[in-house]
């Protein structure tokens, strides 16, 4: 099957090591905001949803945009929501961008903000209704490191790989 993975995140998860170590075991690209901007920017494509399609054509696994709303009437299409904690989620903002607990606290607040809007805004939803994906996973309580192989294993047991 030509697996497409559609994978939201609150800020601060551990989503995109997710992501790249899947896209390292799966052998397919992961593509992200800059990702797509930049086909944007090259005129490759007219908007992000039609870009979102065409990616999507191969496996692969896209970051964001709206991909899970894009591509929700395609039966190859697995749409992952990733979750955490707050407080373990600034934390984890603190040690990547050796940001202080306020800044951090700020940074993942604005973030999700804007996601939850941008979200809102392109498809007329809720951001992070648990009816829009297949799979939650919460990295507080899976830990970043094993969320990839629980994909990994449900992948096999579906016989998606």
């Amino acid at each position: 099957m030509k697996l497409v993975i559609t994978m939201s995140r609150r800020f601060g998860t551990g989503a995109s090591v997710i992501a790249n170590e899947l896209s390292k075991r799966l052998d397919i690209p992961v593509y992200d905001k800059a990702y797509i901007e930049q086909k944007l920017g090259e005129n490759a494509y007219d908007n992000e949803a039609e870009a979102i399609r065409k990616l999507a054509e191969s496996p692969c696994i896209i970051l964001g945009r709206c991909a899970s709303d894009i591509l929700k009437d395609r039966m190859n299409v697995l749409n992952i929501f990733v979750c955490a904690d707050k407080e373990d989620r600034i934390k984890r903002i603190m040690e990547l961008e050796s940001l202080d607990r306020e800044a951090a606290q700020k940074k993942v607040e604005d973030t999700d903000k804007e996601r939850a809007a941008y979200y809102y805004e392109n498809t007329g939803k809720t951001w992070g209704d648990v009816n829009d994906y297949h799979m939650i996973l919460d990295t507080s309580e899976l830990g970043v490191d094993n969320c990839a192989n629980i994909l990994m294993q449900y992948f096999e047991r579906l016989e998606y790989i």
